[in-house]
C-alpha cells in the first residue's frame, strides 16, 4: 500500500535550509555549476554543519512516534541525484528520518510541490520560494545568519512557531492600503471591517493544519505553540481576534505591538521559526531566532 500524505504535515526543505551551504553556493555562484558539482562529489564525504532549518526539523520529526504519524520532512533541492549523496549523508550521520527527495537538478520546484502534498516550503533560494507562493503554498525565504548559533545537540521539548499576520496568516489587502494611504485609512477600513473576517493569506492553511495537530494531544502536553506577532494595535486588534474565531483557529499567544520591535518578543517567546512578510522585521529577528521571510504573492498572468 503506498504512503499516504494527506493526514500528514509535510515540510519541504531545501538542502540549504537544512544545512549550511553557503560555502558551497558561493562556489555555484561564482565559478559555476561544473564546479559546484566537482566541489560535492569531491567532498561527499564531509559532514555538512547544521543549517538554520535543523532544529526546527529534528524537533518535527519527534512528533511521531510508534502510534501516531504525524508529519513528514522531503527534501526538495536542485542538487541532481549525483551531488546529493554528501546531503543523504549528512541526514544519516545526525540520524534524521528523511528518506524522500525530490532532487530536480536545476529545474523548478513548485510543480512538485502539491504532488508532494506540501504544507510548507523552507528554501534559502528566492525564486523557489517566490514560486512556491504562486503557487498557493505556504512557503518562507530562510534568513541563514553568522550570530545565531545552530546546535546539532539542542533538543526542542515544544515547537514554537510564530507568525506575522497580515500577507501571512491574513491575506495583503488590508496592508496594502496602510503602504498606498497611509496609517489612518488603514485604522477606519479595519474599524468599519471589524466584524467581517480577513481573507486567507498564504499561511492560513498551515495554521488551520498546526491548530488539528494540536488538538490530538492534551491540553498540558501539546507539542506545538503557536504565536501571532503583528505591528497592529488598537483599534485593528478587533478584526484578526475575530477573524480567528470565525476560522475556529487555536493560536496560543497574540502580540499587538503597534511598532515595537518584533526581535525580543519573539526572543522571549522562543520561536524555533518566525515568518514575516517584511525584511525589516525579518532581518532583526534572524539574529535571535530562526527566521524566513515570506514574499508577497505575484500575479503570474
Amino acid at each position: 500500500m503506498s504512503l499516504k500524505l494527506d493526514d500528514k504535515l509535510v515540510i519541504g526543505v531545501s538542502s540549504r535550509a537544512l544545512f549550511d551551504l553557503e560555502a558551497e553556493n558561493k562556489i555555484f555562484e561564482e565559478e559555476g555549476l561544473d564546479q559546484y558539482c566537482a566541489y560535492q562529489i569531491e567532498h561527499e564525504k564531509d559532514i555538512l554543519k547544521p543549517g538554520t532549518a535543523f532544529p526546527l526539523v529534528k524537533a518535527l520529526q519527534k512528533l511521531n512516534t510508534e502510534g501516531q504519524y504525524l508529519t513528514e520532512i522531503i527534501i526538495m533541492s536542485k542538487n541532481s541525484a549525483d551531488t546529493s549523496l554528501r546531503i543523504f549523508n549528512s541526514i544519516e550521520h545526525y540520524n534524521l528520518n528523511i528518506s524522500r527527495a525530490a532532487l530536480v537538478a536545476g529545474a523548478s520546484i513548485s510543480p512538485y510541490l502539491s504532488a508532494f502534498k506540501t504544507d510548507l516550503f523552507l528554501s534559502a533560494n528566492e525564486k523557489d520560494v517566490q514560486e512556491a507562493i504562486n503557487a498557493n503554498v505556504a512557503a518562507g525565504i530562510i534568513c541563514n545568519h553568522e550570530q545565531l548559533p545552530i546546535n546539532a545537540d539542542d533538543d526542542i521539548d515544544q515547537i514554537r512557531i510564530a507568525f506575522d499576520g497580515d500577507a501571512v496568516i491574513f491575506s495583503d489587502d488590508s496592508e496594502r492600503i496602510y503602504q498606498k494611504e497611509g496609517l489612518q485609512a488603514f485604522e477606519k477600513h479595519e474599524r468599519e471591517n471589524a466584524s467581517n473576517p480577513l481573507h486567507e493569506g498564504p499561511f492560513a492553511k498551515l495554521l488551520q493544519t498546526l491548530s488539528i495537530i494540536q488538538q490530538k494531544f492534551p491540553k498540558d502536553a501539546v507539542p506545538i505553540r503557536t504565536a501571532l506577532v503583528t505591528a497592529r494595535n488598537a483599534p485593528a486588534h478587533e478584526r484578526v481576534i475575530r477573524t480567528l474565531r470565525a476560522w475556529n483557529v487555536r493560536i496560543d499567544e497574540v502580540f499587538f505591538l503597534g511598532g515595537i520591535e518584533k526581535s525580543k518578543v519573539l526572543k522571549a517567546f522562543g520561536a524555533n521559526i518566525f515568518f514575516d512578510d517584511q525584511s525589516v522585521h525579518t532581518d532583526s529577528a534572524s539574529k535571535l531566532v530562526p527566521s524566513a521571510r515570506v514574499p508577497y504573492k505575484q500575479n503570474t498572468n
